[in-house]
C-alpha cells in the first residue's frame, strides 16, 4: 500500500515545508488548497441570502418575528411565515448579503428555534409565488397553504391567525402553543 506522500510525490508535488498538505491539481494547474477552501467559502456565504426553517410552535415564531423587528443591523428584506399542520415554515430574504460574522451569528439565532427546511415542491412554488409579487391570498387559493404573513415581520398577524385557529378548533393544538 503506497502512502499519501508517495503518492504526492508520484505527481510530481512535495508537501507543504509547514503544514504538509498536498496542493491539489485541478485541470493541469496545481492550486493551493487554501485558496480554493477560502474562496468556496466566500462564495457559499455570498449565496446565503435566504434562510428558510421549520419551527415548532408559535411562540418561537414569535421570537423570530420579534428578533426581527429589533435587529436593525440586518437588512431584511422580507419575511414570510406560512402554517402547517405540524408547525410553521419561515422564510427570511436579506436584501444584500451578510458579512460572514452576521451570517453565523444569525444561523446560531435561527438554528436555536428551529431546524434548517427543504420544502417540498408545492411549498418551493408558493414561496416563489410570493416572493415575485403575487398577492398572498391568490398564492394561499393556487397551492393550498396558510400564508400568516409576508413582507415585513408582523407580531399581530400571527397572533390574530392563532386566535382565529383556535377559536375554530375550540382547542389549542400544540404547534399554536
Amino acid at each position: 500500500m503506497r502512502s499519501i506522500c508517495q503518492l504526492g510525490n508520484k505527481l510530481g508535488k512535495n508537501p507543504h515545508p509547514k503544514s504538509g498538505a498536498f496542493p491539489l491539481v485541478v485541470a493541469g494547474r496545481v492550486r493551493d488548497d487554501r485558496g480554493i477552501a477560502s474562496a468556496l467559502l466566500i462564495r457559499l456565504i455570498r449565496i446565503v441570502m435566504e434562510y428558510l426553517y421549520y419551527i415548532a410552535n408559535t411562540s418561537l415564531t414569535l421570537r423570530v418575528v420579534d428578533y426581527l423587528r429589533t435587529a436593525h443591523h440586518l437588512p431584511l428584506q422580507f419575511i414570510t411565515v406560512i402554517h402547517q399542520i405540524d408547525g410553521w415554515v419561515v422564510k427570511v430574504k436579506m436584501s444584500q448579503y451578510l458579512t460572514p460574522e452576521m451570517h453565523g451569528d444569525f444561523r446560531a439565532f435561527m438554528n436555536e428555534l428551529g431546524i434548517p427546511y427543504d420544502p417540498e415542491i408545492r411549498l418551493q412554488m408558493a414561496l416563489w409565488s410570493l416572493e415575485t409579487g403575487q398577492s398572498p391570498l391568490s398564492v394561499m387559493r393556487r397551492y393550498q397553504v396558510a400564508v400568516v404573513c409576508h413582507g415585513s415581520p408582523d407580531r399581530k398577524e400571527i397572533e390574530a391567525f392563532r386566535q382565529q385557529f383556535v377559536k375554530g378548533l375550540g382547542y389549542c393544538p400544540e404547534t399554536l402553543a
